[in-house]
């Protein structure tokens, strides 16, 4: 764990990338396999289900502390993160020892998730006994499932392959699956990361593994600048932004497996889909949105959550929210891998498929024309009206990457410009990592009522924390601390004074949420200085946003 931690320090403290690679492959190169295979699973972005319940958690870190609970409140109110607080409040260990990453997590961390309290709580007396200051806070992000430090899946991915001499896109298509929750890393996973590429692996045929997923850059140039910096529509596929799960249908060897992007095997959550495979070749992937279609149009992802929130799926429910793949693109046919090809070429491979399947819930994402940059606009306009977030270009001749990257090809997302609304700051937390000391993450309501109308009250709609600079920020924090009405855990209730515009791309109506409404992504776009808390929105005002 000693070295683990080091890294971790090490990445955290740095924000150029250069010195986050070479950090990554220093420390892949020294460490023991077994090491190593946990240290990629948690860098990558891999999260065992929780192990500890945090009350427990606060209540023992409190009685080994020998603290009051008001000054252990008030100590995480200061430092606003619980495994930054715990480590520095633990008296120094009775018995120092130093294990190793897989030893700390497969024969300490993981054996408490299922144990009854008091057997679970005589097991942290004793690892906390033998912890080591330098490890605690890494130990404790592990523990309370916080673990994020600032490197991406991809540059984990360009370390292995660095350190493995391979192409990344071999090692990132290895790591899919790689940090599923639930799974438990060894050496011989870690080694296989960075194996030499065998023959077996370059014609496998009967593995339901997904190709790792090519991501779009957002495009957000004026309208005037997209001639310069595209050149004409001719050049480029235009299609819809879907808002539904981005999915890869796998068929080999007369099986079907469907992957969320988060790495998550969903078939058996989408039935209708894996029915759907069964009439597809094997020696096929597909790439797609999985969406609720009805009445031939797409519904709103409001709908599609009804459906992931569902531990079963009844016939009733199976009936009244029907799901689709949205395909857009063909990345294997006939066992072949058609990555390397043009997007054009394996479209037009695509369409073929999806005509001669002929399946209701197989559907070629559909192409737009347009003559001109202003004719797409002009389409564009009504994506709200069908619900959908916007536009896709994607290269006639790009290949399909890995990631976020441009090395092969681009693809842009064009999305319209959000829904937004005037509210009112009411509660405030603090954030994490960098804006830990800081409040940097809000509750907003609107109003009940117009100005004047009997018994008008705030009410809570939405939580944001993105979208202000850091001087911004700092002074939002300043504020917070001068208007604090009440404290409730972590949380500050503030006497409302700050009105920001918040913008959203979606709204569905909720019984989950007191407002009666849910909104999607909300960030704020700006602060309302000009604007006193009377003159944000009101529900009917976010009401009035609803599609109808």
């Amino acid at each position: 764990m000693k070295a683990f931690a080091a890294l971790y320090r090490e990445l955290d403290a740095s924000t150029a990338s250069g010195a986050k690679q070479a950090a990554l492959q220093r420390y892949l190169r020294a460490a023991p396999p077994q090491d190593a295979a946990w240290a990629v699973y948690f860098l990558a972005g891999g999260r065992p289900r929780q192990l500890v319940r945090t009350k427990l958690l606060r209540t023992l870190a409190r009685d080994v502390a020998e603290l009051p609970e008001w000054l252990f409140d008030e100590s995480y109110e200061a430092v606003g993160d619980l495994a930054e607080t715990i480590s520095l409040l633990l008296p120094a260990p009775a018995a120092p020892r130093e294990r190793g990453l897989a030893e700390w997590v497969e024969q300490h961390l993981l054996p408490l998730r299922g144990t009854a309290p008091e057997p679970m709580v005589d097991a942290l007396r004793a690892q906390w006994r033998e912890l080591v200051p330098d490890e605690r806070f890494v130990y404790f992000k592990l523990l309370t499932g916080g673990f994020r430090v600032g490197v991406s899946r991809l540059q984990v991915t360009q370390a292995l392959a660095a350190v493995g001499g391979l192409d990344a896109k071999r090692v990132a298509q290895r790591m899919m699956g790689y940090t599923h929750i639930g799974r438990q890393p060894g050496a011989a996973d870690y080694e296989a990361l960075i194996a030499a590429e065998s023959a077996g692996e370059q014609d496998a045929k009967t593995g339901g593994q997904p190709y790792p997923f090519f991501l779009a850059h957002p495009f957000n140039l004026p309208l005037d600048r997209f001639d310069t910096a595209l050149g004409p529509p001719a050049d480029w596929v235009v299609e819809w932004k879907w808002d539904g799960i981005r999915a890869q249908l796998v068929k080999r060897a007369g099986q079907v497996w469907l992957w969320s992007r988060g790495e998550e095997l969903v078939t058996d959550r989408f039935p209708e889909l894996a029915a759907m495979g069964v009439a597809v070749p094997d020696g096929t992937v597909l790439d797609g949105e999985i969406v609720v279609w009805r009445d031939g149009r797409v519904q709103p992802f409001a709908e599609l959550q009804r459906r992931i929130g569902r531990k079963t799926l009844g016939t009733k429910l199976l009936r009244e929210l029907p799901v689709v793949l949205l395909a857009y693109d063909l990345l294997e046919w006939q066992g072949r891998d058609l990555r390397a090809r043009p997007h054009v070429e394996r479209r037009a491979l695509l369409d073929e498929l999806v005509a001669a399947t002929a399946q209701p819930a197989l559907i070629a994402s559909p192409l737009l024309d347009g003559d001109s940059w202003p004719a797409l606009a002009q389409q564009r306009e009504s994506a709200r009206a069908i619900g959908v977030e916007g536009m896709m270009l994607k290269q006639r001749d790009a290949q399909y990457g890995v990631g976020r990257t441009k090395d092969v090809g681009i693809w842009w997302k064009w999305k319209i410009d959000p829904l937004s609304i005037d509210a009112v700051l009411i509660y405030a937390q603090r954030g994490h990592g960098r804006r830990a000391s800081l409040y940097s993450d809000y509750t907003f309501a609107v109003w009940n009522g117009a100005p004047g109308e009997p018994e008008r009250a705030l009410v809570p709609f939405a939580k944001a924390y993105s979208g202000l600079t850091d001087a911004e920020m700092a002074k939002v924090d300043a504020v917070i601390r001068k208007t604090t009405v009440e404290s409730f855990g972590p949380v500050r209730s503030v006497k409302p004074t700050l009105v920001f515009e918040l913008g959203f791309e979606g709204i569905s109506r909720s019984t989950r949420h007191k407002s009666g409404i849910a909104v999607r992504f909300p960030r704020m776009l700006r602060w309302r200085e000009d604007k006193t808390i009377e003159e944000a929105d009101t529900l009917a005002t976010l009401a009035a946003l609803l599609p109808g």
